[in-house]
């Protein structure tokens, strides 16, 4: 059902520091930082010639990075994206499978529909289905 890796989400403390890190020591080509207010963050992506980074920082008190950052104050892996056909075939499968699906269908940050799922059902990681 999944299709290829579509990015590693890296939550950071500070963007502009994790962007220079990305660009500068490692050479990368990276985005201009984009906000999210829907989702409450400001993502800055990494092109890699096989898959992309997504660097997250808060946007706002509430954003759900914020309360990442609070108990990873260095920042760290926030979640994996796989590619998925069709979210919607794809969330019916997954809870028809036992997993379970956090809140519902949105549109994510490259303007296609993703969900995301509990980490307690895949192995400690949180993990977002993108269509593709």
């Amino acid at each position: 059902m999944i299709g290829k890796l579509n990015h590693v989400a890296i939550a950071v403390p500070d963007l502009k520091a994790g962007t220079a890190v990305y660009r500068d020591t490692l050479g990368a080509r990276v985005s201009a930082p984009a906000d999210m207010p829907e989702h409450g963050v400001t993502t800055v992506f990494v092109e890699l010639p096989n898959t992309k980074i997504e660097l997250l920082h808060p946007l706002g008190e509430n954003s759900p990075i914020a309360k990442f950052l609070e108990k990873n104050p260095n920042g760290g892996i926030h979640h994996v994206c796989y590619e998925v056909e069709d979210i919607n075939v794809a969330a019916k499968r997954m809870t028809d499978e036992g997993a379970r699906v956090l809140g519902d269908i949105k549109i994510g940050a490259h303007n296609k529909p993703v969900l995301f799922l509990h980490p307690k059902d895949f192995c400690g990681t949180l993990v977002e289905l993108e269509q593709a």
